[in-house]
């Protein structure tokens, strides 16, 4: 039996590192899919339609191939926080954050010969400690939360605000493994190698 070739939809070091971690062999393919929020859409939907579309996307120029796409958003009591657009706004997130709950979700979409043919979206809750402003202004100095949903990682110093996380951790990072793995499975993509 031939094995499909995956892609990943996603430039995303994450969720490369946490694919790869899984044991997958894949191509990265990015989609060019710009990410805009619709008015009045929720997160999980805006994850959901931006994994699709991503999906689709690249899905349409590589029709042979299982296509993987993944949208990772952050929404604090009912407000999407993506990825901010500058340091100031990274510093508004974060105080935002400091001391609260709030949801992460990542959707994932497969698509195969120009069709969605698995679609999920997983949520995790976060809750972050109270944060000084001499923190958050030493973080986003550093760099870190420039390219992230709510500017701040979790698999680096962003860990450092964590108090508790609710679910998948891997899914605050950027991909549920055991949903996606699961998903793949089902369309015959299994790892070449054990999970590291």
């Amino acid at each position: 039996m031939n094995r499909r070739e995956l892609i990943l939809a996603s430039g995303s070091p994450r969720r490369r590192e946490l694919l790869l971690r899984a044991g997958f062999a894949f191509e990265i393919v990015e989609s060019g899919v710009d990410e805009l929020l619709r008015a009045g859409e929720g997160g999980s939907a805006y994850a959901l339609r931006m994994a699709v579309e991503k999906a689709l996307a690249v899905s349409a120029i590589r029709p042979g191939a299982i296509v993987l796409a993944a949208d990772t958003i952050v929404e604090l009591s009912g407000r999407v926080l993506e990825k901010p657009v500058d340091a100031a706004e990274a510093r508004a997130m974060l105080a935002a954050l400091a001391g609260a709950t709030h949801t992460v979700v990542t959707a994932f979409a497969i698509a195969l010969a120009g069709a969605v043919e698995d679609r999920c979206a997983v949520a995790s809750r976060v809750t972050f400690r109270a944060l000084s402003a001499a923190e958050i202004a030493e973080y986003v100095a550093g760099g870190e939360p420039m390219d992230k949903a709510g500017a701040y990682g979790i698999q680096g110093r962003g860990a450092d605000f964590i108090l508790a996380v609710e679910g998948p951790r891997d899914n605050v990072m950027g991909l549920p493994v055991a949903a996606t793995a699961a998903a793949l499975a089902r369309r015959g993509i299994l790892p070449e190698r054990p999970r590291q």
